[in-house]
């Protein structure tokens, strides 16, 4: 995937096959692209987590749930792969 920022947009594009079918470029919200930022192999779950909870006005609750429905929906794209399922 590569992700890039367009003016207020912010996309995720996949770099392999049909990369010029509309259906397979995300679109994502201000905070799904800073999590997508801070999936970077160095920041756990709990870590990005505190990110999101010093940066938006979310409940720990609300940003427990969008982080891991995010990450879900990542690796069901295929765009993120979890290398320990068991850490966080």
């Amino acid at each position: 995937m590569v992700f890039r920022r367009i003016e207020t947009e912010t996309f995720l594009v996949p770099i392999k096959s049909n990369a010029a079918d509309l259906d397979n470029i995300y679109i994502l919200n201000e905070i799904a692209a800073r999590i997508w930022e801070l999936i970077d192999g160095t920041h756990s779950t709990e870590d990005i987590k505190n990110t999101i909870l010093e940066e938006y006005d979310v409940t720990p609750e609300q940003a427990d749930a969008d982080i891991k429905e995010f990450i879900a929906a990542l690796e069901g794209l295929r765009a993120l792969r979890s290398l320990n399922p068991l850490a966080e």
